[in-house]
Parts: structure tokens; C-alpha cells; sequence
């Protein structure tokens, strides 16, 4: 993507060589260290900029990525949570999300899914042993980089230590993307545990594996009735995957095994 006017020259630092994406949040910049190495720079839009309790979940964000091994995710080389437009650098993984690879070129064959989820499995076990549930595993958060899935953007993210005394989990807000979120991430979405990523990671491989997701409906409420209600659709899910895909998608609740 094309840099703007608007947008920074550096960046803590680190100069900025084009636009990677931009979302909700915050725009993700390409940019390169004083070395050459190349990194990956979220940077928050700044209407967030006062708001203290953006700051925070900003800083468990960069806290989260932090903790888990970089074998699965993208590292944290470098963050500012306090600077006037918080921001972020990671390791740049080359390669596109799965997503967009999906959207590209289609549906996985079945031995390339089964390597995905494989990969993925590996990566919540890492995330879950350092005590973080992700809460936000989707296509997007995928990058297929050539040695494997990482799992990227911890923003949504929590120690499983808060459970319900987290005060930004509180407000009984839905947090995640509705097709590819647990059932209790609408019933009890301020008690969610690693039994939802896995949820999650059931659904992901089954999108990866058809090219739609299990739970996908024209209405986000249609969407959550469906998952809520345990009516996955996996017709065009090859059938050496359902296994592993029935499994993850058992509702276990919020305080069940992961």
C-alpha cells in the first residue's frame, strides 16, 4: 500500500517504507532499523490517543507479545504505549495472511490444512503455557510464513491469571470477530479461557480448508445464534479434517479444558 502525506516519516526511530494495512485501530507500517532489519510498526490512529483505557489495553497488548515465544508469533523488537500515538514494532514475517492467501488462491488442500493446524495447535499451546488466551485467533491473525503459521495482534488478549477481576473486562463488551469467536465469548465474555482459542482454532482451519468459515451468516446476530447454538456448517470440509475439527468445536464453557 501506498504511503500517504499524512503518515509518519519515523517511527520511534525507525524509518517508515510503506503501508502494510490499516484497521480499526491503527495503521501497520513497514520499516526498516538503524541495521537494515526489516519490522512491522503498529501505530494507533491518535483519536485513541487520550483515551486511558485504550492506553492500557494497548500496553497488555505489547505485554502479551512479549511474554510468548517468537517461533509462533512476530517478537516485539520495540513499543511505546506512552508516546502521543502509542505504537508497536515487531518482526516483519513475509508472506501473506491467511486470509488473503484464501481469498487469492482458495481453499487449502486437505495436507496443507492438517500442517496448518498443526502449526497452529503448536503456537496456542505456547501462547496458553506463557498464561495468555488470545480471544482473537481469526484469518487475519494468521500469517503463513514460510516455516510455519505465526499468530499476530494480541490487542484483545488477556493473562489468564485476571479472570473476572480484570477491569477491562468488565464492561460485559463482545470482544473478537463474531465468526470465529466461542460461545462464551458472547454469554460470558468477561470469564473467557484457553478453551476459546481452541474454539476458535477449529474454526479457523475449517475456513481454511472450504473457504468459509462455520458459523458465517449475512447478520453478525444470525452469526452468533449459530455459534451460541453449537450449528456449525462443515459440508465442504474435507473429511479427514472433521476429526479435529469436531473436537475443537465442542463447547467446553469458560473454565473448561483447553
Amino acid at each position: 500500500m501506498a504511503l500517504r502525506d499524512s503518515d509518519p516519516v519515523e517511527v520511534g526511530g525507525y524509518r517508515i517504507e510503506d503501508r502494510l494495512g490499516s484497521g480499526g485501530m491503527g495503521v501497520v507500517y513497514l520499516a526498516r532499523s538503524a541495521s537494515g532489519r526489516r519490522l512491522a510498526v503498529k501505530v494507533v490512529h491518535g483519536q485513541y490517543a487520550d483515551d486511558d483505557e485504550f492506553r492500557a489495553r494497548f500496553r497488555r497488548e505489547v505485554d502479551a507479545a512479549r511474554q510468548v515465544s517468537g517461533a509462533f508469533t512476530a517478537p516485539v523488537v520495540d513499543a511505546d504505549a506512552d508516546a502521543p500515538r502509542p505504537w508497536m514494532a515487531t518482526l516483519y514475517i513475509p508472506g501473506a495472511d491467511l486470509g488473503t492467501h484464501i481469498r487469492v488462491n482458495g481453499p487449502l488442500p486437505p495436507s496443507r490444512a492438517l500442517e496448518l493446524a498443526a502449526g497452529l495447535a503448536e503456537a496456542l499451546r505456547d501462547i496458553h503455557r506463557a498464561g495468555v488466551v488470545h480471544r482473537d485467533l481469526k484469518p487475519a491473525n494468521v500469517m503463513l510464513a514460510e516455516d510455519g503459521p505465526r499468530v499476530i495482534d494480541f490487542g484483545i488478549s488477556r493473562a489468564t491469571g485476571l479472570g473476572a477481576s480484570d477491569a477491562l473486562t468488565q464492561t460485559g463488551r463482545v470482544m473478537g470477530t463474531p465468526p470465529f469467536m466461542s460461545p462464551e465469548q458472547f454469554s460470558a465474555p468477561h470469564e473467557v479461557g484457553p478453551a476459546a482459542d481452541i474454539f476458535s482454532l477449529g474454526a479457523v482451519v475449517a475456513f481454511a480448508a472450504s473457504g468459509k468459515g462455520p458459523f458465517d451468516s449475512p447478520s453478525p446476530y444470525e452469526t452468533a445464534i449459530r455459534v451460541v447454538e453449537g450449528t456449525p456448517e462443515l459440508t465442504d470440509v474435507p473429511e479427514e479434517l472433521l476429526p479435529f475439527i469436531h473436537l475443537c468445536l465442542v463447547p467446553r464453557g469458560a473454565s473448561g479444558p483447553a
